[in-house]
């Protein structure tokens, strides 16, 4: 992990929240907006892209631009700059566009800042509801309209008594669907559709267990950054860092982590 000054760190903190503060302005000009409309990324299914997708990111990279020229930038919609600075900020403008077009707010903006271990800093935010995740840097917490509360996972219990949830039933390939199914059985609740608030959930002490597949670099690792410093653990279905993306196994604890993963690979 780089070593960073502590000026640096909280240089870091703060632009962090400013593109958050910029993304909650630019996502919300089009949420529920009756004349919102997308265009769909690809061909073989629906993946759509909206104009507040696009904005929200522009804003994000204008301020990058002004405030870290140094940095290099991974974003979903307008890809990768490289920097010179060992840093990188991985922003999803808005995930869970599905979501956005219908009008629910469980779609998120995540920000988050990486070296070449992975990410070290990263924020969850749902500008709709007001709330905001943070972790990293010795920081675990939410703020929202309601309070301000420390984050903290919750404590380990038998697959039985855990709550799990992922974004689609599919859960990507047919022989992954099969796994995580064979593992929601293994458990008391299973709930899907909240893209990265379910990760929100998790490192605030709500859930037990997030499992998804098919997933990016940007999809992941403002979530990792913030249930790490929560206290949870996030990696690969074998067990590997997942700050790329692909199969993500993210658990309250590593007791559950461990019991989730024997089922996956089963």
């Amino acid at each position: 992990m780089t070593v960073l000054t502590e000026a640096t760190r909280a240089d870091l903190i703060s632009v962090a929240h400013e593109l958050a503060d910029a993304a909650r302005t630019a996502t919300l000009s089009h949420f529920r907006s009756a004349d919102l409309t997308a265009d769909n990324k690809e061909s073989h299914r629906f993946d759509p892209v909206t104009v507040a997708d696009r904005l929200s990111e522009q804003r994000m990279r204008e301020i990058l631009g002004r405030r870290r020229p140094l940095d290099g930038i991974l974003g979903e919609e307008f890809g990768a700059s490289v920097g010179s600075s060992g840093l990188t900020w991985v922003l999803d403008p808005i995930d869970g566009t599905r979501s956005y077009l219908c009008g629910t707010p469980t779609w998120g903006v995540l920000i988050s800042v990486a070296d070449a271990s992975g990410p070290i800093y990263g924020l969850i935010d749902q500008p709709y509801t007001g709330e905001r995740f943070e972790g990293g840097f010795g920081i675990a917490r939410m703020v929202g309209p309601h309070w301000t509360r420390p984050l903290a996972t919750r404590t380990a219990r038998d697959l039985g008594e855990c709550i799990i949830m992922s974004t689609f039933p599919e859960v990507g390939t047919a022989e992954e669907g099969a796994a995580f199914h064979a593992l929601a059985r293994e458990c008391r609740l299973t709930r899907y559709g909240t893209d990265c608030y379910a990760y929100a959930l998790l490192a605030a002490g709500h859930i037990d267990l997030v499992v998804e597949a098919g997933l990016q670099a940007y999809d992941v690792q403002a979530p990792i950054a913030v249930i790490e410093a929560a206290g949870g653990i996030v990696t690969d279905w074998e067990g590997r860092p997942a700050h790329q993306g692909g199969r993500i196994l993210a658990a309250s604890s590593p007791a559950v982590h461990k019991a989730a993963m024997a089922v996956l690979r089963g």
